[in-house]
């Protein structure tokens, strides 16, 4: 069985326009909902073998709250920064793990749930949850078929 979960970063902080967006930091909100987000999910029993995140401050402050309360170190990938939806679907199988996560931003993240949920799911808010299941053992396969379950979760 393959597993994939999706979380797109948490609320970022704005207020210092001397940051580059790679260096946004998350806000309170965001520093609020990514473990809340992170123990729901821990609820389901998903667990993945990796977390993968963009190296963006506001990605991997969320990653890690995620790895705090899943036990799962954070492997960074300066490639999942604006990454269009294919290239973090294919980041994921590429690990060839059977359960991977997957912490980014949008577009990417929305289109590739968008599509991974036959449109079901619209749109990814900040620090959305969105999980998908195939009963396929290898990604190749897969990737190219519709998951066989999904779900949408997010803190508002």
């Amino acid at each position: 069985m393959i597993r994939l979960a999706l979380v797109r970063h948490a609320k970022s902080d704005w207020g210092d326009a001397a940051l580059s967006d790679h260096d946004r930091p998350l806000n309170d909100r965001g520093m609020r909902d990514a473990p809340v987000m992170a123990a729901r999910l821990a609820a389901t029993g998903f667990r993945p073998d990796v977390i993968l995140a963009s190296t963006a401050v506001r990605a991997r402050t969320t990653a890690e709250a995620f790895a705090a309360e899943l036990g799962v170190a954070v492997s960074l990938d300066p490639e999942l920064y604006g990454a269009p939806a294919g290239a973090l679907l294919a980041a994921a199988a590429a690990t060839g793990a059977a359960s991977v996560m997957v912490v980014a931003h949008d577009p990417g993240m929305s289109v590739l749930a968008g599509r991974l949920s036959g449109d079901g799911i619209g749109h990814m808010p900040t620090c959305a949850v969105a999980t998908f299941t195939w009963t396929q053992d290898d990604w190749d396969v897969a990737a190219a078929l519709d998951p066989d379950d999904w779900t949408f979760d997010t803190p508002r």
